[in-house]
């Protein structure tokens, strides 16, 4: 079954919740003045850590969005992941009822899950003992609860799933909802990522790790630097980005609003290393390839690309060698960037407040900067808009997510013609 004997599945509806802002034009609109969204943590004592920055989100009330009990029995991702998917029907001015709930389903990827919930029943458990740990420690804690509680809070019965694949989760929810659409499974899709992860002990495994920038305790403004020859580890952010995707005749049969069109999906292995990329990114060159055979489109097709762009040593040269091997002299020409200097890296959810990134850029025909990129590195010497937004005529876009454990993902989406 070739693409063209597919159904062509578009993006009709947008969600996010970001350490920018938590909806969808405060998101849209910080990422455009390339504003700051990184700063002291607040959400635990982080003085004996040897990091202390992140993209926290500021000013969610989950009360907005369910009844406060309910939010109590979830953890943050989750809570994230409602909010966003609700905020998604409604800007795609969708309902989901009786007649068509079984053909709508939920793909919604996380990296670490509930991991706040773990962190405190276990000092709960410890401290108290075992009879005063949480009846809902287990269903708040599991990574696939946040495509769960948006089923039970939306009514989509639909496929459900989860995909946990470290910073890859959100772009691979939304390929693999992409392919069950493709396919004739469901009707439309909410999917993307969250996560929420600003935690002692993630951050302590992190530290360790030496994956976190250290350096810049003083200076949060400044710390996520992607491309920069002075970057030092990513920083880390939390929340959740959310696309509703509909099969083109459903959207076209309610007159729906259409961002642009997805329309290619490529994911590989390395095969290599627990936390490093291979060599040269061969892994990132596939993905990005078998995106584009995908999508059946070509080098020279490619205006924008979202870069995972993370701020690390390793990842931003390996993929400037990737794009550069998949595009070949073409690379030169696109215009590329970061968005994580903005909101930070949000993991698992990373993927998903990207692609709306993505479609807002396809939908506006402006481009959002890589702030912070005040002396490039030699390696990165692509043009990656630097600290200032573009406006600029995007017609096929690419978003790039690569995880720990070698997984990489590449997305393409359209204007919709």
């Amino acid at each position: 079954m070739t693409n063209r004997q597919m159904k062509r599945v578009v993006v009709t509806g947008l969600g996010s919740i970001t350490p920018l802002g938590n909806n969808l034009q405060e998101y849209w609109e910080g990422l455009l003045q390339g504003r700051n969204g990184i700063g002291k943590i607040t959400l635990f004592d982080a003085s004996n850590h040897a990091c202390q920055i992140a993209g926290e989100v500021k000013g969610f009330d989950p009360a907005d969005y369910m009844a406060r009990k309910e939010a109590k029995r979830m953890d943050r991702f989750s809570q994230f992941a409602v909010a966003a998917s609700k905020q998604t029907l409604e800007n795609a001015n969708f309902v989901i009822d009786e007649l068509n709930a079984d053909r709508i389903g939920v793909l919604i990827g996380t990296g670490v899950g509930g991991i706040q919930v773990i962190e405190t029943q276990n000092e709960v458990l410890l401290t108290k003992g075992p009879r005063k740990v949480s009846p809902f420690t287990v269903p708040t804690m599991i990574a696939n609860m946040a495509a769960g509680l948006t089923a039970i809070h939306t009514g989509a019965k639909g496929p459900n799933s989860c995909t946990v694949t470290a910073c890859a989760a959100g772009s691979h929810a939304i390929g693999d909802a992409f392919r069950l659409i493709q396919r004739g499974y469901a009707d439309a899709m909410i999917c993307g990522g969250t996560e929420a992860a600003i935690t002692p002990l993630s951050y302590a495994g992190f530290c360790s790790a030496k994956a976190l920038s250290m350096s810049r305790n003083d200076d949060p403004a400044h710390a996520s630097r992607p491309f920069d020859k002075d970057r030092d580890g990513f920083v880390m952010g939390e929340g959740a980005g959310i696309l509703f995707l509909e099969e083109l005749e459903h959207a076209l049969g309610r007159d729906a609003r259409i961002y642009g069109e997805i329309i290619g999906y490529g994911m590989t292995c390395d095969a290599y290393h627990m936390t490093a990329p291979v060599p040269e990114g061969l892994g990132a060159t596939r993905a990005i390839d078998l995106a584009l055979q995908d999508g059946q489109i070509t080098a020279e097709e490619i205006d924008y690309i979202n870069a995972h762009g993370t701020s690390t040593l390793a990842n931003d040269s390996t993929e400037t060698k990737a794009i550069k091997k998949a595009l070949g002299k073409t690379a030169y020409k696109v215009a590329i960037s970061s968005t994580k200097s903005m909101t930070g890296h949000l993991l698992g959810g990373s993927g998903g407040i990207e692609a709306v990134a993505t479609m807002m850029a396809i939908a506006n025909n402006q481009v959002p900067p890589t702030i912070n990129l005040e002396n490039p590195d030699p390696e990165c010497d692509l043009d990656y808009i630097a600290n200032k937004s573009r406006e600029l005529e995007v017609e096929v876009a690419l978003s790039n997510s690569f995880g720990f454990g070698g997984h990489n993902v590449t997305l393409a989406f359209r204007k919709y013609h």
